[in-house]
């Protein structure tokens, strides 16, 4: 690597550098952003409703905005820690800012959605997460329902998920009294430091369709979105790394809806808000809802369930497990342990932050921790795409 030490600023930076500080506005007091800046977005007038200003204005017309099963921000909204509203935004718009924010979503960006160590182009949990966000509220917005709250459950519904994808709920389900189940795990042990409001909780709890039904519409709507995203991407990056073929896809479903990711998506969508509006009922019609779960069924057999994704699967358990294991007689080691400098006596409390600890940690992480803690070879972890 050369010394460019002695080298001359470029003209370059030295044009970015003289940004810093913006430049002066039309009024004196205000600094802009562009030398050239003139936006505006005024004059208000006194009286005529706005979504600009105050909390308490914007929530009157997002109560009118919004139909009437949706469900309405309330000030600081319900939580466990009572909270002051904040001046501006509403309290599921803080949840989705806090979700956005946080060290359990930043960390899907290194989790698998269905192949491990993805290259360039293939979906993480943290592109997952966004996905399952546009769809969702691409649902709830023409619905009238309440987008934020629909944003926030979708951004945070994964944020419980091991490293390695669904096989760490069965690597970790022997540790967590009841079982291991992301859903949960995330709404009452990854999340919980943000205090998020209980209808957000309650979205992210229950957005499986093996538990029990969300609280909320908007709850329910990204129950649905999360299922048509993995469905069509997962199809798509299956295809991308040669596992499958569109001829493959079942005659039904390419009929109904299409063969990209961009029509069966549109379809999905499409359906789901024209099946609310003329029923009210949150779901979609029998008609597509057979196609999606007919398409589902392919990605299981053809995608989740064959041979290299079984072994992989097998591989993410027996690192986990061990990795638990170790940690759950080395708490010391955890970095949030050792930072509150207390000594952990209760083997079921060191076994709990064991389960956080190892639930919370990336793909790579995990490997890196196996090979040096546990003096695994490289052989014995789970493989990508590429090996």
């Amino acid at each position: 690597m050369r010394d460019v030490s002695d080298e001359p600023i470029s003209d370059r930076a030295r044009r970015w550098a003289a940004t810093m500080g913006g430049y002066e506005g039309v009024k004196d007091d205000v600094t802009v952003a562009h030398q050239d800046s003139n936006a505006s977005i005024g004059p208000f007038v006194e009286g005529q409703p706005s979504l600009a200003g105050p909390l308490r204005q914007r929530e009157e017309l997002l109560d009118v905005l919004m139909t009437p099963g949706a469900t309405r921000s309330e000030s600081g909204g319900h939580r466990v820690k009572e909270e002051e509203p904040d001046e501006f935004r509403t309290c599921f718009e803080r949840d989705r800012d806090r979700i956005l924010h946080s060290s359990a979503f930043r960390r899907l960006a290194g989790k698998t959605q269905v192949f491990i160590f993805p290259d360039d182009h293939t979906r993480t949990r943290l592109t997952h997460a966004l996905e399952v966000a546009q769809v969702a509220t691409g649902i709830a917005r023409p619905l009238g329902l309440n987008v934020a709250l629909t944003e926030a459950i979708a951004l945070g519904h994964d944020c419980g998920h091991g490293p390695g994808g669904h096989a760490s709920e069965e690597a970790l389900e022997p540790f967590v009294k009841g079982g291991f189940d992301h859903a949960t795990w995330g709404a009452d042990v990854s999340l919980l430091p943000l205090n998020l409001c209980v209808e957000t909780l309650d979205g992210i709890r229950n957005h499986s369709w093996s538990r029990p039904a969300p609280s909320t519409p908007e709850g329910e709507v990204v129950s649905w979105a999360d299922r048509v995203a993995y469905v069509c991407h997962d199809f798509e990056d299956a295809i991308a790394v040669g596992i499958v073929t569109v001829d493959e896809l079942p005659v039904m479903v390419r009929e109904r809806c299409g063969v990209r990711r961009r029509e069966q998506l549109g379809t999905f969508i499409n359906a789901m808000i024209r099946t609310v509006l003329s029923t009210g009922v949150v779901g979609m019609d029998a008609f597509h809802a057979e196609a999606l779960t007919a398409f589902r069924a392919f990605n299981y057999e053809s995608i989740y369930l064959r041979a290299a994704s079984r072994h992989q699967a097998s591989a993410v358990v027996d690192m986990m497990r061990a990795l638990v294991e170790f940690y759950s007689v080395n708490p010391a080691l955890i970095p949030d342990v050792a930072a509150r400098k207390s000594e952990i006596g209760d083997p079921i409390e060191a076994l709990h932050e064991a389960v956080a600890y190892v639930a919370g940690m990336t793909d790579r992480y995990a490997c890196q921790s196996a090979i040096t803690l546990l003096g695994w070879d490289v052989e014995r972890l789970p493989s990508g795409i590429d090996r």
